[in-house]
């Protein structure tokens, strides 16, 4: 029963993080100039870093199959280039002005080391979004519909679909899509252990 609790909690958990990423990009499409001049913190990265930070106990907690020994490393190393790229957000946020801000990114962009996972990789989100396309590929049994959007989520990501708002409707597809496949394979479950009383 406990260990029933704690699975429904990770994937509420994950739910909730898809959530607040999707918060986090719909703030950031009102541009940078909007969330430099947030108050009193930067809202954009900080409903990003801990949307990404929600997902980690549902994402390491992922069916033991194939599709998880590729798709749990890759997602991780997609978080922790989001959470690397938050970072940097915010300082870049706690600049007081556009020339501090320009001097910074000339300067991390000649180190290699930072810019290429948490400027180029973090923002990109390819490595992140395949993982989770592939631990999506775990529910083929029961969440087809629910892999179908989160495919279609990461074309439009990848931007083999062009479409305005992409990273906003990218998540929000990827959000319906677990969700699909989360809380359908927790009602069926429920179903499942209802019978057997």
């Amino acid at each position: 029963m406990v260990v029933k609790c704690i699975e429904k909690a990770h994937k509420i958990l994950f739910i909730v993080g898809l959530v607040f990423i999707l918060i986090g990009q719909l703030i950031l499409v009102k541009g940078n100039e909007f969330v430099y001049n947030q108050e009193p913190i930067d809202f954009a990265h900080w409903f990003l870093l801990i949307g990404v930070t929600l997902l980690i106990p549902q994402t390491v907690t992922f069916p033991k199959k194939i599709y998880s020994l590729i798709g749990i490393p890759l997602t991780l190393i997609g978080i922790v280039c989001v959470i690397g790229m938050c970072v940097l957000d915010f300082i870049w946020w706690s600049f007081p002005n556009q020339e501090m801000r320009n001097e910074f990114t000339y300067h991390i962009s000649h180190v290699p080391s930072i810019w290429k996972p948490f400027m180029t990789i973090g923002p990109s989100s390819k490595i992140f979004n395949l993982g989770l396309l592939l631990l999506s590929l775990n529910y083929t049994q029961t969440g087809k519909t629910g892999i179908v959007l989160v495919l279609i989520a990461n074309l439009i990501l990848w931007h083999i679909i062009p479409l305005p708002f992409r990273l906003v409707l990218g998540y929000a597809l990827t959000l319906i899509g677990f969700s699909i496949i989360l809380l359908r394979e927790n009602n069926k479950n429920v179903l499942h252990s209802s019978r057997e009383r």
